[in-house]
């Protein structure tokens, strides 16, 4: 187990020093997350090579490729998804062309809960916080015009993964891009929507075969895809200290990695092209400390407990998204500091992709001015502050390696708690996770109500909080609006897809689906064939919900 890194002996120098800080300080010399002062290890060139190696080799600390940003930038992944598809599609082409390298693709609430936009549960929810998606023709018209053999993309779904993954591969397929050159990721964790979002529908059990179904089928159809991209980041936005982030982020890895072994899938076929997704939040250098600690701790979870051969089995891939919880209502122009301070640190952790987040969404949809602004974030990270010239430049740092140390033992302790339960499922069954999380944020919160934690413009520094009136000549007095007509649009178009569509094919098509979901086959191939012809993303949710069940909130999950 890894150990938090002690000072060198106490010279008397050094007590003196000690003294005389902490008389200064008083009161507030007690109580900090961190040491005062950290010093060299004891045997600093040992401790140095043997804990952080170097770049591209294990325990891969310092990253996961030899030369990083020296050799390839970063994706800059800008995430988006509002009003309709065509909106989106619009702002997609907008984002490409200002320098943006691939796709994110949020969809709204109704797509994720498997709802198609004309049904009731959908109403006032259609486009709202993302792209609704209900038919291969929605589909079609998000990515129209894009170029689905470079642009990669990135689909934030995971309870109608399959169906969405689905409609991509038949969009890609009608424009003669095959599937099997496809790049990108789908998230496809569920486990974490039982503990911090709720965007989950059937139980776990019937979710997970699903899960699998399209990892399996992607490993053997779609070698440049990114199967699963396990996510801690919405696990950090309930609450979770970075060391909860990296101990339920890697546990629930462990999880996926048990399932796919059980199917009789190679793990080294496997691990390559599992991803992860991480939030980059304030505390810079702790964050900076986080991605190395997850790093290290997940390249020593595979090799000894899975008996992982190869490099690229043992690196952890991560996408970062800055903190939406960190953004502020009050003074949103402050959150431009706060976003560039998060992906600095991201940069800094060794992330392989990014999205900065914009400074109005604490209020609405970003507009364009400050999508723009979100970009051009990244991009003087990258061409102007000099940190992509030099590999994990903070290496060595004193405060850094011992916050790497501290935080992956702290996650290590964790998983080994998690373990005891009976792993990831049985955890969260028992309300472990959401409990631990929710003690944190209620510190946090009561910290913050007493001024004992500063958040400026909001608890501290307040005189002046404006009126969020930028970007003024923008439609909609400064902010992205999706509105009642948008709604309305979305429906008469689906209704429309429905009465031209083939109903005998579609139902036979549900009826393949049904009989295969009732055994053991793959689903995949029969959702790709229920799209293709016409079958809409609610009639194939509706028709697993008819066989699994749903699972319904007063359990632990």
């Amino acid at each position: 187990m890894a150990r938090p890194r002690r000072a060198s002996t106490r010279s008397p120098a050094r007590e003196r020093w000690e003294k005389e800080a902490r008389e200064g300080l008083g009161p507030r010399a007690e109580g900090g997350r961190v040491p005062l002062l950290i010093g060299p290890p004891e045997d600093p060139g040992t401790t140095f090579l043997e804990r952080i190696g170097f770049p591209g080799e294990m325990p891969y600390t310092r990253g996961i490729q030899p030369t990083m940003y020296r050799g390839r930038l970063w994706t800059f992944r800008q995430y988006s998804g509002f009003g309709s598809a065509a909106a989106t599609n619009r702002r997609f082409r907008f984002l490409l062309k200002g320098g943006q390298t691939g796709l994110s693709v949020a969809f709204d609430l109704p797509t994720q809960n498997g709802y198609d936009s004309d049904h009731s549960r959908a109403r006032g929810e259609v486009g709202r916080c993302g792209v609704p998606i209900s038919s291969l023709g929605d589909m079609r018209t998000l990515l129209s015009g894009l170029a689905l053999d470079r642009a990669t993309v990135s689909m934030t779904i995971n309870a109608t993964a399959p169906i969405l993954l689905a409609l991509l591969v038949a969009v890609a397929e009608e424009n003669g891009v095959p599937r099997s050159r496809l790049g990108g990721t789908v998230q496809n964790d569920i486990l974490k929507e039982y503990v911090a979002r709720g965007t989950y529908i059937y139980p776990p059990g019937p979710s997970m075969r699903l899960a699998v179904d399209l990892i399996e089928f992607a490993t053997r159809e779609m070698p440049q895809w990114n199967y699963i991209s396990v996510s801690g980041y919405h696990m950090r936005e309930a609450g979770a200290t970075a060391a909860q982030e990296v101990g339920f982020t890697l546990s629930n890895a462990i999880a996926y990695v048990e399932a796919v072994r059980a199917r009789g899938l190679s793990l080294d076929d496997f691990l390559p092209r599992l991803s992860f997704f991480f939030s980059g939040d304030r505390n810079f250098l702790e964050e900076i400390a986080k991605y190395r600690a997850a790093r290290r701790l997940w390249a020593a979870v595979v090799t000894d407990r899975f008996g992982a051969r190869t490099g690229r089995s043992k690196q952890l891939r991560f996408h970062t998204q800055t903190a939406g919880s960190s953004l502020t209502a009050q003074q949103p122009e402050l959150n431009v500091i706060r976003t560039t301070l998060e992906a600095l640190a991201a940069v800094l952790g060794g992330t392989q992709s990014l999205h900065t987040n914009a400074l109005d969404e604490a209020l609405g949809l970003p507009t364009e001015s400050s999508a723009r602004l979100a970009l051009r974030t990244q991009q003087i990270l990258a061409e102007e502050s000099g940190v992509a010239n030099t590999v994990d430049p903070l290496a060595g740092s004193y405060e850094v390696e011992y916050l790497t140390d501290r935080i992956e033992s702290d996650a290590r302790e964790y998983l080994h708690r998690i373990e005891e339960m009976g792993g990831a499922l049985a955890a969260i069954d028992r309300g472990f996770y959401a409990a631990e999380i929710a003690r944190e944020a209620y510190r946090v919160a009561r910290a913050r109500e007493r001024s004992e934690e500063i958040v400026v413009g909001v608890n501290a520094f307040r005189e002046g909080n404006p009126v969020f009136s930028f970007f003024p000549g923008e439609k909609g007095g400064g902010f992205e609006r999706v509105s009642a007509e948008d709604e309305r649009r979305q429906v008469a178009g689906l209704r429309t897809w429905r009465r031209r569509r083939d109903g005998g094919a579609v139902t036979d098509a549900l009826q393949r689906l049904e009989a295969v979901s009732r055994g053991d086959e793959n689903v995949l191939p029969s959702v790709l064939r229920a799209v293709v012809t016409g079958a809409t993303l609610g009639e194939i949710a509706d028709r697993w919900r008819s066989l699994f069940g749903e699972q319904g909130a007063s359990r632990a999950f």
